[in-house]
């Protein structure tokens, strides 16, 4: 009988999938993916729900988003770093960052290119590259500080780089690029004259002295820079899938001719929501920071408490923990017995490195804190059997 095609038969279940079976067979509380348990401000929600009652976006949106959340994404991308982006060609609003990722790459990337990966990466960067014909080369940061080597970095670049996927704040480990980093990146970028595909969906979660610098806000970098967001970590409605694109308006031409072939149009009454959250009041990011400050805070003493080893991250909403102290096995072992045995789910981030470099977070597990306080106590509550 007929099956499915070639590009596909070396996927299976998503890790974010099986583990979400997984904990629910065995009613664990899931500290895996990165879905937050509450809603987003209630204001925003009132103006989706007017927006789908009062008829006006029950139909297509535009394809490229409507307008006001175009201008909007425009002055807060000018408001918080300064970059000017013409709303009507430099943005295209996508069905959440995923959708987004999946038009940039598939609109720069050539079959025989290469793109720089640095691992760990999140999960769907692989199949885009390889769909669009593209040659991942992979360069690893490494533990506890999760840190990529430079001459590593410069080694990967070549005539043949087309692109490298950038992801700050980092999702698994949290970290924050330096203003150093970032500027090797850029004068690599620049030297082999290669694009930056910029995930960053957690722009605004960062804690203490971090903060996030958008690589096209660096000199010579907006004209090669794809850049991604989303108002589903930012606002904690991953369910609305309302994310964006934007930068230069050649690059984001590409994007939205690959989006319209894909989505075409996404969530309308998401997108006045969203239009509005962009407007409300500065301070709603510092008590966003705040809140997560607190929850991190929480979190990471309970793993420390339950015998693992970890240390705060810089940005995002995640922990990556050693746990070789109270365990002997690999970060899949540990994640099924702490699911069946303890009644937690964790991520373990070897399906996020290639195969050579799995071994590199084998004593490595990633936990999520985007969740009420009341699971996060419940969660450190089990934990502490770890230790016996």
């Amino acid at each position: 009988m007929p099956t499915f095609a070639n590009r596909v038969a070396g996927l299976g279940t998503t890790i974010f999938s099986e583990i979400n079976d997984l904990a629910a067979h065995h009613q664990a509380i899931n500290l895996g993916q990165g879905r937050p348990d509450f809603d987003g401000p209630k204001e925003m929600i009132e103006v989706a729900a007017e927006a789908m009652l009062s008829g006006k976006a029950n139909q297509y949106a535009p394809g490229m988003g409507i307008l006001p959340l175009r201008r909007n994404i425009a002055q807060h991308v000018q408001a918080f770093y300064n970059l000017d982006i013409d709303p009507e060609t430099g943005v295209c609003v996508t069905s959440g960052a995923a959708e987004g990722v999946y038009s940039a790459i598939m609109s720069v990337v050539n079959p025989g290119d290469e793109v720089i990966l640095i691992e760990p990466y999140f999960d769907t960067y692989l199949p885009i590259i390889e769909w669009a014909g593209g040659i991942p080369v992979y360069v690893p940061m490494r533990p506890p500080q999760w840190t990529f080597e430079p001459d590593e970095l410069r080694a990967a670049f070549n005539a043949k780089t087309r692109a490298i996927i950038l992801n700050t704040p980092h999702n698994p480990t949290g970290r924050v690029y330096t203003h150093e980093e970032l500027t090797l990146i850029a004068e690599l970028c620049q030297e082999y004259d290669a694009i930056v595909i910029s995930d960053e969906v957690y722009e605004h979660l960062t804690y203490a002295d971090a903060r996030h610098i958008p690589i096209a806000a660096l000199p010579g970098m907006f004209d090669r820079t794809i850049t991604v967001s989303s108002a589903a970590k930012t606002f904690s409605v991953t369910g609305w899938k309302v994310g964006w694109t934007y930068g230069h308006p050649e690059l984001i031409t590409g994007v939205w001719r690959i989006h319209q072939n894909v989505t075409f149009a996404l969530n309308h009454p998401g997108q006045f929501g969203v239009a509005h959250a962009l407007t409300m009041n500065g301070s709603y990011y510092e008590d966003l920071q705040a809140m997560y400050t607190a929850k991190r805070d929480f979190l990471l003493a309970g793993l420390r408490n339950a015998g693992l080893k970890a240390i705060a991250p810089a940005g995002a909403f995640y922990i990556m923990a050693d746990f070789s102290d109270v365990f002997d096995g690999d970060d899949v072992a540990f994640t099924k017995h702490l699911i069946s045995e303890i009644g937690v789910a964790c991520i373990p981030p070897s399906a996020f490195f290639s195969e050579p470099n799995k071994g590199i977070t084998r004593q490595y597990v990633r936990f999520t804190y985007c969740k009420t306080d009341d699971i996060l106590q419940q969660a450190a509550e089990k934990m502490l059997k770890l230790r016996g």
